[in-house]
């Protein structure tokens, strides 16, 4: 899936994070959301490595990630350590400034990541997703509904991993069924990695304490930071057929967290670099302003 991408396992602080690397170029950093790992990207990453270096890792608790235990207030899984572990990953792999594109529960990364170290982050995309505090505190029956796992996740360990470890394979399918809404997205060698590593009960733990600290830690820092806007350019996608599209002004809901916001919906549901690859490489590349050469 990542052809000419060497696989890279790198020594934070903390924990040891698992990555992909290939290309040349300005170095550009994906992150992934739940309940996926970096293999989500692999449908664009090829095209991006034409024009960057491009650094895919899969973020603490995910993936062949570590997965270290969750502590009591559940910080070691805040986004904001969270964010450092990719700041030493860029450091170590000699970057000082990069761009920066997160999906999902990789956008709150992003987005933490962003606010954490504004001189780091050159441009940013994220990709289906409103910010976390604006989604707890403004929640309804019909949020609650569609994203009913932010509040299953969240309960005290081992109530949800014990669930969710009695079959796996049928939740994370389900979850991926559910939530993309074009046909056939994902493809049978993806697949097989997502199994893999939900497979796992130490992966089952590690999302759910991403969960519990954005429900917890992550509000105090975010309550603490209110004021605080991101500086660099902002793109924000998402897909028209998935919540995010139904319930919010996304454009305006970022103009509220940072000073340069532009986007749009493309044609698919949540899962927008595997269900409308093209539209998101496009929409990246028009972004960040790369000239195409015709092959």
């Amino acid at each position: 899936m990542f052809a000419n991408f060497q696989n890279l396992v790198i020594q934070t602080s903390e924990v040891k994070i698992n990555l992909v690397k290939g290309g040349e170029g300005y170095p550009i950093l994906l992150l992934h959301g739940y309940p996926q790992t970096h293999v989500m990207w692999h449908k664009i990453a090829s095209q991006l490595a034409e024009h960057f270096t491009v650094i895919i890792p899969d973020l603490r608790g995910y993936g062949d990630s570590d997965k270290p235990v969750g502590m009591a207030n559940h910080y070691n899984y805040s986004k904001r350590v969270m964010a450092q572990d990719q700041i030493e990953v860029m450091t170590q792999l000699g970057y000082d400034q990069f761009y920066l594109i997160g999906h999902d529960r990789g956008g709150r990364v992003a987005h933490r990541l962003t606010l954490d170290y504004p001189n780091k982050v050159k441009k940013l995309a994220l990709l289906d997703i409103a910010p976390t505090y604006q989604m707890y505190t403004e929640t309804d029956q019909e949020f609650a509904t569609a994203y009913y796992h932010w509040f299953f996740l969240i309960q005290p360990f081992p109530f949800p991993e014990t669930l969710i470890n009695q079959n796996p394979d049928f939740f994370l399918i389900h979850c991926l069924e559910s939530w993309s809404k074009n046909d056939h997205p994902f493809t049978s060698e993806a697949m097989r990695e997502y199994l893999r590593c939900f497979r796992d009960p130490k992966t089952v733990h590690g999302t759910c304490e991403d969960y519990r600290a954005s429900a917890s830690i992550d509000l105090e820092h975010d309550r603490t930071d209110m004021d605080k806007k991101i500086e660099c350019p902002v793109l924000v996608l998402w897909g028209n057929k998935g919540v995010i599209e139904k319930k919010y002004d996304v454009i305006n809901s970022w103009k509220q967290r940072a000073i340069n916001v532009q986007g749009q919906a493309l044609n698919c549901g949540h899962f927008l670099p595997e269900e409308s690859p093209e539209d998101t490489y496009q929409s990246i590349q028009a972004f960040l302003h790369i000239d195409i050469l015709p092959h």
